[in-house]
């Protein structure tokens, strides 16, 4: 197990899926400050599996797909977002103000 895997105190790891995984990443990262723990790329170039932590936490990230497992981007449900994940920071202002020129 990853070292920072085994130091996360975060007990739920929220899971989300992208039509473009690959650039959602490169956002979330950007934006917000995220760091790239694991990603596994399909051939096609999507993402099967991503992990970005955050300070003492994390988020999986994949590419959005038809499959038995029903993972659907919001846009796929008319709009509506079925989770919403909050995220703890200690500075809101300078996080804002990353996401905006993000």
């Amino acid at each position: 197990m990853a070292e920072s895997s085994k130091n996360t105190t975060a007990t739920v790891i929220p899971g989300m899926r992208y039509k473009d995984a690959p650039e959602a990443i490169k956002w979330l990262c950007k934006a917000f400050g995220f760091k790239e723990h694991l990603v596994v790329p399909n051939e096609d170039g999507t993402i099967a599996h991503a992990q970005l932590t955050f300070g003492n936490g994390m988020i999986m990230v994949g590419s959005v797909r038809d499959d038995e497992l029903h993972h659907k981007p919001p846009s796929d449900l008319g709009g509506y977002n079925s989770q919403i994940p909050y995220i703890i920071v200690k500075d809101i202002d300078k996080h804002y103000n990353r996401a905006l020129k993000a």
